[in-house]
């Protein structure tokens, strides 16, 4: 099922700082994933930094785009994961460019963990 509920979002400052504290990184540009077998269910952290982005509207947008790729393409994964989405580029991309990324992202996590 294609959903992104609440339960499905990385939240809590232990988690995140034991992600990225613990995980692996690759890019795939214009995001860098950092990733974490867990336990529970996969849970997503998804991220446009203030620095680049300084209108609220911008990021916001990317966030959706963002989420929107990772929730069309979830089944991707096997296994529960933590995973993180950092927007890294300074230009603002389309969907589809966001979307191939999330695909590379996921099939690389998937195909790592065999």
């Amino acid at each position: 099922m294609n959903t992104f509920s609440k339960h499905s979002r990385l939240c809590g400052q232990q988690r995140i700082s034991a992600l990225y504290k613990e995980g692996q990184r690759f890019t795939a540009w214009p995001l860098r994933v950092t990733y974490a077998p867990t336990e529970d269910d996969t849970q997503v952290l998804v991220w446009a930094p203030k620095s680049l982005f300084k209108r609220a509207v911008k990021r916001n947008r990317l966030r959706r785009l963002m989420r929107e790729a990772y929730r069309l393409n979830q089944g991707l994964l096997e296994g529960a994961y933590l995973l993180a989405f950092n927007y890294i580029d300074k230009e603002e991309q389309s969907y589809q460019t966001i979307e191939k990324a999330v695909v590379k992202a996921l099939k690389k996590i998937a195909n790592n963990d065999k």
